[in-house]
Parts: structure tokens; C-alpha cells; sequence
């Protein structure tokens, strides 16, 4: 068992210490193609997890392209290595590809599942580091600052993570270096697998201009002027480039020089703590799986302890031999340490899971990390009894949260504001039992309403979730109203109460929002409605607005 470690902040300023790994796949589309067809192996049809590849039964496979439109015009957009051997481009012509190889197979392009499949990747990523971001629509930048040691060094990182992808059906480029600039370039445009800050120039000087990711018309200017490596953009004066191109091209050499900082945002707040085990032969039984996650529960505790801290937030990682990750999430009422009731936790949400937790072949790594974390204090348990009652109302209120999600029970809170609209929310109950033990009045005055006795024919008993407008006749312009259509019905009134003024919060909605005048009224039905007037009629410039809000007993 790995021990537990807490990720190190993204740095925003050059430094020669970080190390970028940056990954392309140059066929995304057309691999994500074939895994659907063939299977997790199909690169290598001997492989477990192939299912059927022609080429192993002696078929040939015609050229497989990926089209879309483009300007009005249907171009390539990706390609396999078949349709690449005769010739074909990207951004080519459906039609001129077709005249060249008539034997094409055509297939619509689909941004939107490629992008599922990157994001994909990227959770799959997260087994060599917490700070994985998405780069474009075909690569990714992870972060291994301080990571590398786990996995034998950068090398050996680099060949397991090429080799398993490789695995999964996926052709990619990787390459690290001390900037995401320098990465990227090399990945892309077929530099060093692994470089340092000192070779950054000599790397950087024979590859194109455009791998310093700049817009396509600024490297087509840049060609017309002789500047078509980067070689060639280091040894010009900067003046006369930054006059004539603008900054981007100095701003990023720069970058990928790491003279200037470019930060990289994770798709995922790093955990603040995590502990993870990596498994000789995979998993998938159940029982297993939470007997490891009580393991990892255990390895968390002396960290916890060391902080003066217990979880809110906690986060099961199952890592699938054929990719996929899932992301099994509970939470506790108040900061907890105790091994036994987290794996509780996680088995009652197993047990709502257990039909969506496809386990496949098995689960190779697993994960537990902590999202979020809160001081914890040490009481000591009535002599009488083993947990006292404020211990096993949030026992229960947690086992309930796992099992039906943590909406399923809540409590009105009042807030802080006079406008209805925002003067109660409904709270989790597991978050207002946390605001009560840290003392908020705002949790204590909703569990002591009890004790107080009850406003009535203030406010109404129900609430609209949104103010709907009604049209509404008055005897008056600004008095109260003598009849209005609500859902297509007219009511006729036959009381009226008000009209109660509520001034608006001009710290939040501004100084020309609106005042309220609330009345509370009665039809010839007997039903009693809360409505009101939005606006003033000696206003100039907006006609006043009516709307119903909510309805009295």
C-alpha cells in the first residue's frame, strides 16, 4: 500500500523542477472507431480482450475516415493508418479522397463522443497523477511534478503509461519536459521523448513554427518572411517580430523556454489526501472490493490524525483493467476517521451501485482520497451506552445520504434576507447537523422552532418555486386587486389584505430593482392566494407587474 500523500499546488512561475507530460493522439477518432468494433486489444489481435479482429481470420480492412463539415464543405477530419498510406490528409475533400481511394469507408464525424472518449483517458490518467488536463481536442498534459520516483523515474513512467495505452487500442505520442510549451512540441512534432530544461533551445530550434501553437495565418505570415523554424525565430530580433506578428509568438517561445510561467488547469481539484493500492491480480467481487476500501479507510487515519482532522468527503476510485474509472462518492454528517464506518459508508452506496458497477475483468487499482476535511474534536462516549444519541443520529443520517443521496432528508434553514425568495433554503441534513455543531444560529433556530410559537397568516404555507405572472383587474391603479387570471382561469376576489411593502436588496439586485406590495387575497371559491405588485406606478417607464407566489390554507 502506497503511502498517504497530498498533491503539491500547481506552480504559476517558471521552474526548472516541473516536469510535463504531454500526450497526443494523433487518431483519436478512428481508434475510438475501432476499439467500439474490435474490441479493447484490437492493435494486436492476439491480445485477451480482442474480440474478433478481421485481420486475424486473413480479411483485409479498407481505409477508415472520419468526415464532417467544414465551411460548408465536407472534409476529412480524421484518419487511420490505411487511408494515410495513400495519401489522404486531413482537411482534404470527401470528394477528391474518394477519387483517390474509391475504397474508403466514411464515417460521420462526431466531436462530442471524442470528447467523451478523451475525458475518458483522462480519468484513466489519474492512476500517474491527480493533475490531468485536457489539451485541445486530441491530447492531455498531466502534471508528474514529484511523481515520477513512484514509477522507477521517467522512463520507466513514460514506457508503462505508452505501453498500456498501446494496450487499449490507442496510438500516442509522449513526451516531458520542464514546460507544457516544450511538451507539447515535442510530442506533436516528433522531438525527444524526455527533455531537460538546459537542451530546451537546441530541441526547440529545428521543429516547425507552428509547434510553438500559434494561429495557422500568423505561421503562414511568418513563412512568407523566411521565419519557418523556431531556430529561425530565436536567432531574429524581437522588436521587429512583436511589430509585425504581435506578442503571441514572443509570449509563447518564451513559455516553451520557461522563461515565462503558463500554468495548466486539472479537470479535477486534486484530493487533499489520498492512499491508493495497486493489485498483482484484479478484483471485482464485492466483498473484496470493501475490504480494501476498509484497508485504504485505515491508511488514512494516521494522516487524518497528524492534521487534526476528520473526513466530510470521500472518494473511491475503481480502476478497470480494459480503461475505464469509476468514481464512487459518500459524505459524513461530521468529521469522521473511523475505518469500520467508512467502509459502511461505501457498502450502503455499493449496494444501490451494484447493478451500474460493471467490474468487467477486474479492478487493478484502487483509490481512496479525501475531497474534504474539517477539524475534528475528540469527545468522549457516555459511559452507559456505546454511541450517544448525537452519534447515531448521524449514523443514521449518513447510512440514509449513501443509500438515497444526500438530498433525501433536509431541513429549511432560514437565511439572512427579508425578500421571500431568499429568505429559506432547504439544506442537506448531514450539512445542517455540521452547521449546528459548529454552532450556527441558522441551524439551531430551525431544530428549536419547535419551542416558539408559530407566526401565522404571515406567509404562506406553500411556496411557488418560481413567482408566476397573472394578469390582474383593479379598482384602482395601485390598489389591491379585484379579480385575476391565473392558468388560464379568472378568479374573482372577494377579500384583500394589504398591501405589505418589501423593499428590494439593492446591495444585491441594484438601486433600480423594483420594490414589492404583497396582498393576501380570497376568492369567491374560498381559496386565499399570496400575490403581488412588482414596480410603482408613479414610476415612469415600466408598467408594474403581477405574480402570484404562493398559497395559504
Amino acid at each position: 500500500m502506497n503511502a498517504a500523500f497530498t498533491p503539491s499546488l500547481l506552480q504559476t512561475a517558471p521552474d526548472c523542477d516541473r516536469r510535463i507530460l504531454s500526450l497526443y493522439f494523433p487518431r483519436l477518432s478512428t481508434d475510438r472507431i475501432a476499439r467500439r468494433r474490435w474490441g479493447l486489444s484490437w492493435r494486436s489481435p492476439g491480445q485477451a480482450g480482442s474480440t474478433g479482429h478481421p485481420e486475424a481470420a486473413g480479411q483485409t480492412l479498407p481505409p477508415l475516415v472520419c468526415a464532417g463539415r467544414v465551411a460548408n464543405n465536407l472534409r476529412l477530419t480524421a484518419l487511420d493508418e490505411r487511408a494515410e498510406s495513400f495519401g489522404l490528409r486531413i482537411g482534404q475533400g470527401l470528394a477528391e479522397a474518394r477519387a483517390i481511394c474509391p475504397a474508403i469507408e466514411v464515417i460521420e464525424a462526431d466531436p462530442d463522443a471524442d470528447r467523451s472518449f478523451l475525458e475518458a483517458i483522462a480519468d484513466w490518467c489519474d492512476r500517474y497523477t491527480p493533475l490531468v488536463a485536457i489539451d485541445g481536442s486530441d491530447g492531455l498534459m498531466l502534471d508528474i511534478t514529484g511523481c515520477a520516483h513512484l514509477f522507477g523515474g521517467e522512463a520507466n513512467l513514460l514506457a508503462d503509461l505508452t505501453a498500456r495505452l498501446c494496450g487499449l487500442g490507442l496510438e500516442v505520442e509522449a513526451a516531458i519536459g520542464p514546460t507544457p510549451g516544450l511538451a507539447q512540441a515535442c510530442s506533436r512534432h516528433q522531438g525527444p521523448a524526455i527533455v531537460a530544461i538546459a537542451e530546451a533551445p537546441d530541441v526547440l530550434s529545428p521543429l516547425p513554427v507552428k509547434a510553438l501553437r500559434l494561429a495557422a495565418e500568423i505561421v503562414v505570415d511568418m513563412a512568407r518572411v523566411g521565419l519557418k523554424t523556431i531556430g529561425d525565430l530565436l536567432s531574429a530580433p524581437r522588436a521587429p517580430i512583436m511589430r509585425r506578428f504581435g506578442p503571441s509568438p514572443i509570449l509563447r517561445l518564451d513559455q516553451a523556454l520557461g522563461l515565462e510561467g503558463e500554468p495548466i488547469s486539472p479537470r479535477r481539484v486534486p484530493a487533499m489526501i489520498s492512499v491508493e493500492r495497486r493489485l498483482a491480480e484484479p478484483i471485482s467481487e464485492e466483498e473484496h472490493i470493501l475490504d480494501l476500501a476498509g484497508r485504504l479507510a485505515a491508511g488514512l487515519r494516521a494522516t487524518l490524525e497528524a492534521r487534526a482532522e476528520g473526513g466530510r468527503l470521500f472518494e473511491l476510485m475503481l480502476f478497470r483493467l480494459d480503461g475505464r474509472v469509476f468514481r464512487i462518492e459518500v459524505g459524513a454528517s461530521a468529521p469522521l476517521r473511523d475505518p469500520q464506518r467508512i467502509r459502511a459508508l461505501f457498502e450502503e452506496r455499493l449496494s444501490v451501485l451494484r447493478d451500474g458497477l460493471d467490474a468487467g475483468f477486474g479492478f487493478e487499482l484502487l483509490r481512496l482520497n479525501v475531497l474534504r476535511s474539517e477539524a475534528f474534536e475528540n469527545r468522549q462516549a457516555k459511559l452507559d451506552d456505546e454511541d450517544g444519541e448525537g452519534e447515531q443520529l448521524t449514523r443514521f443520517v449518513d447510512q440514509v445520504a449513501a443509500r438515497l443521496g444526500t438530498r433525501a432528508l433536509s431541513l429549511p434553514l432560514s437565511l439572512s434576507s427579508h425578500w421571500p425568495d431568499r429568505a429559506s433554503a432547504h439544506q442537506p441534513l448531514s450539512d445542517a447537523l455540521a452547521l449546528l455543531s459548529a454552532g450556527s444560529p441558522s441551524a439551531a433556530s430551525v431544530l428549536d422552532a419547535g419551542s416558539r410559537p408559530p407566526v401565522r397568516g404571515l406567509r404562506p404555507l406553500r411556496f411557488l418555486a418560481r413567482a408566476e405572472e397573472v394578469e390582474v383587474m383593479s379598482s384602482v391603479p395601485d390598489g389591491p386587486p379585484a379579480s385575476f387570471r391565473w392558468r388560464r382561469l379568472q378568479r374573482r376576489i372577494l377579500k384583500a389584505e394589504g398591501p405589505e411593502r418589501i423593499a428590494p436588496e439593492w446591495w444585491i439586485d441594484g438601486e433600480e430593482a423594483p420594490p414589492r406590495d404583497y396582498f393576501r387575497v380570497e376568492d369567491t371559491a374560498g381559496q386565499r392566494f399570496w400575490l403581488y405588485r412588482e414596480g410603482l406606478y408613479e414610476r415612469p417607464g415600466r408598467k408594474p407587474s403581477w405574480f402570484l407566489q404562493g398559497f395559504f390554507a
